[in-house]
């Protein structure tokens, strides 16, 4: 796959197609690991998952979700018997 590179600002930025994005799971503000190899070839993959970033992700999500009535219970009390 041949990508372009453009102009971003000051810098340089590679278009990543929509289907790759979806196939590694990337999305906007994710990590990537850039790598110049041996043979001068330029590899890019996604960086290596944290567990702690993913743990305040998480923390910061939950916080913002409302806490209610469980939805067992809400079944439950809609329920007739």
């Amino acid at each position: 796959m041949d990508l372009q590179i453009a102009k971003w600002g000051n810098s340089l930025a590679l278009r990543i197609p929509a289907e790759v994005v979806r196939q590694l799971g990337l999305r906007q503000g994710a990590t990537v690991e850039a790598q110049i190899t041996v043979d001068g070839t330029l590899s890019i993959r996604p960086a290596q998952w944290s567990r702690k970033a993913f743990a305040l992700e998480l923390a910061e999500v939950r916080s913002a979700m409302p806490m209610g009535e469980s939805v067992i219970q809400e079944v439950r009390n809609a329920a007739r018997y």
